[in-house]
């Protein structure tokens, strides 16, 4: 009997002289050194030292990496980016010594950016939100969340969510949408909070979910948004869509609201600068990630930190975001959350990387196909002028971007073409 050869891979893109920072497992980087990466039909196909390569391995387009370091795509699994209007006046304001609790009471904050939406057509609120992303995508971003929440009504709410889709389609982009509808309580239901979220759990979320808007639901459980019980509404109608659930959780107080998304084995808790012992056991029981905004505790001077020792303890996974939203996080780099991450809540540059990546896609439900360098896992990378991978969170205002691919498709980082 005759021996066969094995076949030779054929492959549509191969990058070689890479240095791989996989992601692959909790507790290190996964490097592999002076590597090669190829691509086949937009996943990874291959992946090794490229001493390994196969004989004869050949593709149809082939990268001289140059000695970057390649690692996954980031992912940005926390923004408000659609929006219109900004918020600078009371970012003068709150440097002046007014709270923000105040400023919302006084009509600002959240409610500040309804109005400003409301007005805004889809056109204008693309055209705003297109330099936002660009931003981002220039930094290795492939993967983006976006929230609504600044419309409060079926109208606004759904336009907010197709400029979200319309992002994810016009640019190398993977959207994921949330429907945020209890995130304030509008204008027109002044004193009437539980008649709003009627209006949210009867319409605006059922039919937004039948349009195919919504990849997920979240709420702001909090003093100046919605208690538990009526973030427990909402979840309970997310539940029989067969959405899966986030929460802005612990930013401004203990509110219990940890403990009430993972009982709904929620994706994240968001925030959690006062979260408890009884939270974190809750969100280590269910597998709910934390995820860490470090630019909304920047602007808004806070000084409780979220209890990072206790959540390592715990085991409980730690994703970092932007969190862009025009009140309390106008923050448009992911690389500068990493560094805020690490110098103001004490992560390491790996917990930091790992947070935009591995565990941001588990914050957003999609770990069995982004957030590390797998085969068979989707073909979304970024490579980096760097020496080694913690160098990504040590730069402020830095980019060391070379080069980003989306589904195997590669760019120049600064273009959205």
């Amino acid at each position: 009997m005759t021996e066969q050869n094995p076949p030779v891979p054929a492959w549509d893109t191969l990058w070689r002289n890479v240095h791989l920072a996989t992601l692959a497992a909790p507790g290190d980087y996964g490097e592999i050194r002076d590597a090669a990466i190829a691509v086949r039909d937009g996943r990874i196909a291959w992946l090794g030292p490229r001493a390994a390569l196969p004989a004869g391995a050949r593709a149809a387009v082939e990268h001289d990496g140059g000695g970057a370091w390649l690692t996954p795509g980031l992912i940005d699994c926390h923004t408000h980016i659609v929006y219109g209007g900004n918020r600078s006046d009371e970012f003068e304001a709150r440097l002046n010594g007014v709270p923000y609790e105040e400023i919302a009471r006084r009509g600002g904050g959240i409610v500040s950016t309804v109005r400003a939406t409301r007005a805004a057509s889809a056109d204008a609120l693309l055209a705003a939100s297109l330099p936002r992303v660009a931003g981002l995508l220039a930094e290795g971003v492939t993967t983006l969340e976006i929230k609504s929440g600044y419309g409060l009504d079926l109208a606004t709410e759904r336009r907010m969510l197709q400029v979200a889709r319309t992002l994810g389609e016009r640019l190398p982009l993977r959207v994921r949408t949330t429907f945020l509808g209890a995130h304030a309580l509008p204008p027109e239901f002044t004193g009437r909070a539980d008649a709003y979220i009627d209006l949210v759990c009867d319409e605006l979320l059922p039919t937004l979910a039948a349009e195919g808007l919504v990849d997920a639901v979240d709420a702001f459980c909090e003093r100046i948004g919605f208690s538990v019980a009526q973030t427990e509404r909402v979840f309970g109608v997310a539940a029989r869509l067969g959405l899966p659930v986030k929460l802005h959780a612990e930013q401004l107080s203990d509110q219990g609201g940890a403990a009430l998304v993972a009982r709904y084995r929620g994706l994240s808790a968001d925030h959690l600068e006062y979260l408890s012992p009884d939270g974190i056991a809750a969100m280590a029981a269910a597998g709910t990630v934390a995820v860490l905004l470090p630019g909304a505790f920047y602007c808004l001077r806070e000084t409780r930190l979220p209890p990072l020792p206790a959540l390592r303890e715990a085991g409980v996974a730690l994703a970092v975001s932007t969190d862009c939203n025009p009140g309390t996080s106008p923050l448009g780099s992911l690389l500068l959350a990493m560094n805020m991450a690490c110098t103001l809540f004490r992560l390491t540059p790996l917990e930091a990387l790992a947070g935009v990546t591995r565990n941001a896609a588990r914050a957003l439900g999609l770990a069995d196909q982004l957030g590390t360098l797998e085969v068979g896992k989707a073909a979304d990378f970024a490579l980096w002028a760097i020496d080694r991978p913690g160098e990504l969170a040590y730069g402020i205002g830095l980019n060391p971007c070379r080069q980003v691919v989306s589904a195997g498709v590669a760019r120049a980082p600064h273009g959205l073409s």
